[in-house]
């Protein structure tokens, strides 16, 4: 959390700004503060001294010192005996603090450094929290029918806490179908476990000491944890609109992959990185960002570059190329033969589909195709329309039309990908033919084709 001291102008837009992305506190003077949106106030009747006000219990990620609140002689040398690690920012000129001048910044220059604080302590939140732990037995939840990204996080964070001392399991919803998914899992033998029914995930959930979540931030939401589950850690790169819960949340959108983000906790953590991990990050980094052609970071160049010493490039093409099945074939048969398009908008219906995970590699092989700007390939499985879409247009973001036209978390992403799972209720079919059609005239007319 990031700890701010003042009320002026300033300390409430860093505030606001703050509180959209990660948990803040602001001390101010109850005459001075304005009510905040995801921001925790403590209005204080006058200046008091540091051991007078009510502190957060945990390490704040940063302080920012922006008014003379803190009544004590030495206002820094009390904030660090409480919190020796923490940087601390200012406006006021106090020795000990690093200074940030409102006539030679502005507050996005402010945002930018605080942004760079973040992703530093981050990695370390994470860190202190495990270690916090003694012998722990944790639980790694993947979002269902996990893909690279998800299945390299969860094994990488698995090699972690093991590497601390704590025992952990990996789980997850759903299939594992892509090849490319269960090339990873068969070759770099990954123990991970399956669930389908709500008593297994509540028993595990009962027996762990710590629940971590990869690659998605909220329970309930494509995944086969409960809604009311708050867990531990969520690690996660994809932006969400509502703040997640838990004790700690690395959610950081400037992230092209998941795998990136954990890197760089390893990275800090002084744990030895070995070739299956590092293979399977990197591949994960790989394909959530098509290769580098899809948007990324240089965060994500960072990543890549510190496990270039680990990776094995002949596993990482035995993930790659994988045997295609002649399942997969005859989904692209099928796409090839009903995919339409209409001013830009290919849909893609697949009335037979065998293998769920085909959905992406159709969409992902039809985009570069003339004409065509956004493509959506869908199918039913299991009373459920799964969707998959893809992109090129800069005047689209594909992750907030489809959260918005499926206002109940079964569907969003990114601006150039996403994907959803909407079950028959939501779409109030009864079969696949009727949930098919209704669907089709569903994304016609939030794509602006009908």
């Amino acid at each position: 959390m990031f700890l701010i001291f003042g009320s002026d102008s300033l300390a409430i837009r860093l505030a606001e700004w703050i509180g959209a992305r990660s948990r803040v506190r602001i001390i101010g003077l109850a005459e001075q503060l304005v009510p905040m949106n995801d921001v925790e106030i403590v209005a204080l009747p006058t200046e008091m001294e540091l051991h007078e006000m009510p502190l957060p219990e945990v390490n704040p990620t940063a302080i920012l010192l922006l008014d003379e609140i803190i009544c004590d002689h030495d206002p820094v040398k009390e904030l660090k005996n409480r919190w020796p690690n923490t940087p601390i920012l200012s406006t006021i000129d106090v020795e000990g603090a690093e200074r940030i001048s409102i006539e030679d910044l502005t507050t996005s220059a402010i945002q930018d450094r605080l942004r760079s604080i973040d992703r530093k302590q981050g990695a370390s939140e994470v860190l202190r929290r495990l270690s916090d732990e003694e012998d722990a037995k944790i639980l790694i939840v993947c979002h269902d029918n996990p893909d690279p990204d998800a299945l390299a996080s969860a094994l990488a964070m698995k090699h972690l806490c093991d590497s601390l001392g704590h025992s952990s399991t990996i789980i997850h919803g759903g299939m594992i179908e892509h090849q490319q998914n269960r090339a990873m899992v068969k070759l770099l033998e990954m123990d991970i476990r399956k669930l389908i029914l709500d008593w297994e995930i509540e028993d595990l959930l009962n027996e762990s000491d710590v629940v971590i979540c990869v690659d998605f931030s909220h329970p309930g939401a494509n995944n086969i944890l409960p809604s009311t589950c708050v867990p531990h850690i969520v690690i996660d790169h994809h932006p969400s609109e509502v703040r997640p819960a838990g004790d700690v949340i690395l959610v950081r959108s400037e992230f092209a992959a998941t795998s990136s983000l954990i890197a760089s906790v390893i990275m800090n953590s002084g744990v030895e990185m070995n070739s299956n991990v590092a293979t399977a990050l990197a591949f994960g980094i790989r394909t959530d960002t098509l290769g580098f052609t899809r948007s990324f970071n240089a965060v994500d160049l960072r990543a890549l570059s510190w496990l270039g010493a680990w990776i094995d490039w002949d596993l990482m093409r035995s993930f790659e190329s994988p045997p295609r099945t002649q399942e997969v074939l005859s989904i692209f048969k099928q796409a090839l033969k009903d995919a339409t398009l209409d001013d830009g908008l290919m849909l893609v219906p697949i009335s037979e589909m065998a293998d769920r995970d085909a959905l992406s590699q159709v969409a992902d092989f039809l985009l570069p195709t003339e004409g065509v700007e956004i493509v959506v390939s869908y199918g039913v499985r299991m009373s459920k329309v799964i969707l998959s879409a893809r992109s090129t247009s800069e005047n689209v973001h594909l992750g907030k039309i489809l959260s918005k036209t499926f206002a109940k978390g079964s569907a969003g992403g990114h601006k150039e990908l996403a994907g959803g799972q909407i079950p028959f209720e939501e779409l109030d079919c009864d079969n696949a033919e009727e949930a098919m059609l209704s669907i089709t005239k569903i994304l016609k007319s939030a794509f602006g084709s009908e």
